[in-house]
């Protein structure tokens, strides 16, 4: 199948996707080593995403959204799949891609629960045909100062949302990502109180922009990136897209994330991309784009502002944050 991507994004600018498929090991090449090297890493030997994207993934019926960012380069797959925050398996940026290699996402099962009308628990497949699949070209922006740009496959969270019928009460949705430390290696360690925990104010999460993702680059998620299923929510830091997800629950008090838990000076509920608003420990206000040399200038709401700055109207973004 071939890589769907936006129509102003020249081809010659996207790295081609059979150079990082049918192969077994590869290295970085001179210009991922130039954008390793720009955030202090090495060269290191990396899993090809052939050997973790399931046989017959391919996603069929993709239809581009045109809420999809454009005008701006697509990181390469070899990157998005080997260059991973995903703690239930390491903490170290590399090591997820290899030690996901062989995590098991089938048979899975997804629970939706709480305060609703419709609880239902959702095998994988049967919850993928709710709706089209689309792809959503999204800056991804992580935390600790590097952002990725990556074609998504998903449909709207409001989809499941409006087909679960919240009821008057349920003032937030909270996502909870699968307990298993046999195969996931990070849940060994007490690095958070597992299982990994997310959540949204119902308006967030009926956002258009919001969305349920299980695929990148026209296929199935690979492993290391949140498989078989996760949420993308593009103004926020990425540690908000919970992966991996077990159950959608809706509430009435707001939930407690993981980080929140953890360090709830540093990682607030909200956790909106802000330049405004530094992290104790760094400044938020530049940020590398993976692949590339020089800092750039970190955007508002990760740049998605003219469309979700309302949903925070009158709130003290420095409180809130």
């Amino acid at each position: 199948m071939l890589i769907k991507k936006p129509a102003d994004i020249a081809s010659s600018e996207i790295t081609p996707k059979s150079l990082y498929l049918n192969r077994r090991k590869f290295l970085l090449g001179v210009s991922a080593a130039a954008g390793a090297a720009a955030v202090g890493l090495k060269l290191r030997e990396i899993a090809s995403p052939s050997a973790i994207v399931h046989a017959g993934s391919t996603i069929e019926g993709i239809q581009k959204s045109p809420l999809s960012t454009t005008g701006e380069k697509l990181t390469p797959l070899k990157d998005i799949t080997n260059y991973n925050n995903y703690y239930e398996f390491s903490t170290d940026k590399y090591q997820p891609a290899g030690l996901a290699k062989d995590f098991k996402t089938r048979p899975w099962t997804i629970s939706v629960e709480g305060l609703i009308k419709n609880k239902k628990t959702y095998d994988l497949d049967s919850l993928l045909k709710l709706s089209a699949p689309e792809e959503r070209v999204y800056r991804l922006r992580c935390v600790e100062g590097w952002s990725m740009v990556i074609p998504w496959v998903g449909f709207p969270l409001s989809v499941l949302i409006n087909k679960a019928e919240p009821l008057s009460k349920a003032k937030y949705v909270e996502f909870t990502t699968v307990l298993d430390p046999k195969q996931m290696p990070g849940q060994r360690r007490s690095v958070l109180d597992w299982p990994y925990i997310e959540g949204l104010r119902m308006d967030e999460a009926m956002h258009p922009l919001a969305i349920l993702a299980f695929g990148m680059y026209g296929e199935a998620l690979p492993n290391q990136d949140g498989a078989p299923l996760r949420i993308v929510v593009p103004w926020k830091y990425g540690f908000k897209s919970a992966k991996a997800i077990v159950k959608i629950r809706f509430v009435e008090q707001e939930p407690v994330s993981a980080w929140t838990k953890a360090a709830p000076n540093e990682y607030g509920f909200y956790s909106n991309v802000n330049p405004e608003v530094d992290h104790p420990r760094w400044s938020q206000a530049k940020e590398r784009r993976i692949g590339e040399f020089f800092k750039r200038q970190t955007l508002k709401f990760n740049g998605y502002g003219d469309q979700v700055a309302s949903l925070y109207s009158g709130m003290d973004l420095r409180k809130n944050f």
